[in-house]
């Protein structure tokens, strides 16, 4: 996800968890109880969700979820901005939250190709540092988060979205500093910190045959290597994309070399995306550019573009796409229930409508609808369709 994007998120989450506007009535069913001999039913959250535990969000998190995804507290450039400095109050209050409450931590994530602060791969005084330098501030924070967190956090995300999506490695500054070793290196010091805890290798887009094949390469190595006991499928879905039968034989396959599978970032996006897409800077060009349209048309152009792209912006349609979204869920879900043996836990990335970052992507300042609660925290049919799934 995009780290501007998420930023900006996280401010609207802090606001959204402050006071719920329309609070509502939490749902008398547990969503994690129902499906508790299946496998766990998680959350991604912003720490403010938990620092504020009386909150209407929060009281709602807890009462549906035992599996917790910090969404951005537990990334290097938040809990070490600078070297030698480490900073876990955000991180620390969500883990007290869930503790209390015998909810699982989800640690998320160690190593990311972009989140990381620039010091960790510059010398002291300026230049690119070297791959032993770089390789020992790994180790080194690899090990002290770890410690920190012993017996609270059981399953680490070591490496996530290494790759790109014709299968290469993603040219990140791990790769360029250390070589594409660097998430070999990441998963054995994360072994060695703590041979008991869960690791994770988590990645988005694997239905792609190219992705999918560099990723259970790379699997394969680690597992033959005992590095790895999960690997997390990021469930950033469209209504009709991609088929289950394609995420059905990924978790097969993942299932035959011993690993569990993590269904990590679940949202069912319903929102057209738009073709070749570029930011909303982009769409229209300067006024001073000799090529720019005038005002009224740049205005015309960029209205008609949000009612093509941003089609639900006052309201989505009962008939049509609520009972889309419920079947959508409801087949995935179906899918996860024959595979429960080998799905450890499926991950909603949010809570609510409101506060999905697929309201800002690709394109930004859109209105979606992709969760399991609307943006007054009220149980949806796809909620409705996931109970009734179980019950039967």
């Amino acid at each position: 996800m995009n780290t501007t994007i998420k930023k900006a998120l996280l401010l609207f989450a802090a606001a959204a968890s402050a006071t719920a506007i329309f609070a509502a009535d939490t749902p008398k069913t547990n969503l994690s109880k129902l499906y508790v001999n299946d496998f766990l039913i998680g959350v991604a959250l912003p720490h403010q969700v938990t620092s504020q535990p009386r909150s209407d969000r929060a009281k709602l998190a807890a009462s549906q979820f035992n599996s917790i995804t910090p969404e951005d507290c537990l990334k290097w450039d938040v809990i070490q901005p600078q070297e030698g400095r480490f900073f876990y109050g955000f991180a620390d209050d969500l883990v007290d939250f869930a503790q209390k409450r015998d909810i699982r931590i989800y640690g998320h994530s160690l190593i990311w190709p972009t989140e990381t602060p620039n010091w960790v791969f510059q010398k002291t005084g300026g230049g690119q540092a070297s791959r032993e330098e770089v390789l020992d501030r790994m180790k080194t924070y690899i090990e002290t988060v770890m410690l920190h967190f012993k017996g609270k956090i059981k399953t680490w995300e070591v490496v996530s979205e290494a790759f790109n999506d014709d299968g290469t490695l993603r040219d990140s500054p791990w790769r360029r500093t250390v070589g594409d070793d660097y998430i070999v290196k990441a998963f054995e010091f994360a072994r060695a910190a703590n041979p008991s805890v869960k690791l994770v290798y988590n990645d988005d887009d694997g239905y792609n045959p190219a992705k999918h094949l560099s990723i259970l390469t790379l699997v394969r190595e680690l597992k033959a290597k005992n590095l790895i006991d999960a690997v997390g499928i990021q469930g950033h879905w469209k209504v009709d994309y991609p088929d289950t039968n394609k995420i059905g034989g990924c978790i097969r396959e993942y299932a035959s070399l011993g690993l569990k599978v993590m269904i990590t970032e679940m949202d069912i996006d319903i929102l057209p995306t738009p073709p070749g897409y570029r930011p909303a800077t982009e769409v229209a060009l300067p006024a001073s550019s000799p090529e720019s349209p005038s005002s009224a048309t740049t205005i015309n152009f960029l209205s008609e573009y949000q009612r093509k792209y941003d089609p639900y912006s006052k309201g989505f349609s009962e008939s049509r796409g609520r009972s889309m979204l419920a079947t959508r869920y409801s087949a995935l879900f179906k899918l996860f229930l024959t595979m429960s043996n080998t799905i450890d836990s499926v991950t909603f990335w949010g809570l609510d409508d409101g506060s999905s970052w697929l309201n800002d992507h690709p394109a930004p300042g859109r209105t979606n609808y992709p969760l399991l609660f609307d943006r007054q925290l009220k149980a949806k049919p796809c909620y409705d369709a996931l109970v009734n799934l179980r019950k039967k």
